[in-house]
């Protein structure tokens, strides 16, 4: 079972299919997972095979390796294109994750002003005015909604907490745009069922809302790497096209990475 756990807190850069050069920064710990979500794709694996032993990065901490970091890679003259949120688990889960974007937005005036801050979340916590504020601060605000269909996210995403997508969809408006929507379309089985998500039944009704939700940009993208469930497959390249013109004409710009 293949799984990619991230140094804590800073790791890469790393070369994103989407993003360019990315300085990753990892609010979990780094021995292991801790996310409200538990996603049959993820590279992380599945959060009870990854139990951690060690504790989160304390702000002071992620500050401190921050621009450490960027020191050097100023020095080798190597700046990286964006500042991203991500690694083993969900970021806005940090109890501290407002005053980090803060300080991280500080450091990237400082250091590489021509780098973006992206975050990169599961949307489940921007219920928290503290975490939506903060994202309304950040350059790139990628949220995920991988459907809009309750049964397939209880199944391939699996909240570990109650997740209410129409709840989830409001405070996505509540962002006014300022927001990327990403999400993770494929094919297969998990546990004998089927998990394609590119069928009419599940892009019609995603794009129906992605439409009321006027996201400054949508990014489409299917599995990359090898998946701790079995069975999983991507998408086609021609199904993230069709999916991502149909979005196009509605009026948002769109991506699709294979």
């Amino acid at each position: 079972m293949s799984t990619i756990i991230y140094p804590s807190p800073i790791f890469g850069p790393v070369h994103s299919r989407r993003l360019g050069i990315s300085l990753g920064i990892n609010l979990m710990p780094a021995d292991g997972k801790v996310c409200s979500f538990d996603c049959i794709y993820c590279e992380c694996g599945f959060n009870a095979d990854h139990r951690p032993s060690l504790p989160i990065p304390t702000r002071d901490e992620v500050a401190e390796k921050l621009e450490q970091t960027l020191q050097r890679m100023t020095a080798e003259g190597q700046l990286p294109d964006v500042l991203t949120f991500a690694g083993n688990g969900e970021p806005t889960c940090h109890p501290h994750f407002a005053e980090i974007i803060g300080d991280t937005i500080r450091l990237r005036n400082q250091y590489c002003p021509q780098a973006k801050v992206c975050v990169l979340s599961n949307s489940t916590m921007i219920h928290r005015q503290s975490v939506h504020d903060a994202l309304m601060q950040v350059d790139d605000n990628i949220l995920k909604l991988d459907t809009v269909d309750p049964l397939y996210i209880n199944k391939v995403d699996r909240p570990n907490s109650h997740y209410n997508v129409n709840a989830i969809i409001d405070r996505m408006k509540a962002f006014n745009g300022h927001i990327i929507i990403q999400t993770m379309f494929m094919r297969g089985q998990y546990q004998g069922e089927s998990v394609d998500n590119t069928s009419e039944q599940y892009v019609a009704p995603w794009l129906d809302v992605v439409r009321q939700i006027k996201p400054q940009q949508v990014m489409v993208y299917t599995i990359d790497r090898e998946t701790p469930a079995h069975g999983l497959e991507k998408a086609s390249r021609e199904q993230l096209d069709a999916i991502r013109d149909r979005v196009i004409a509605a009026g948002i710009p769109c991506t699709a990475s294979y």
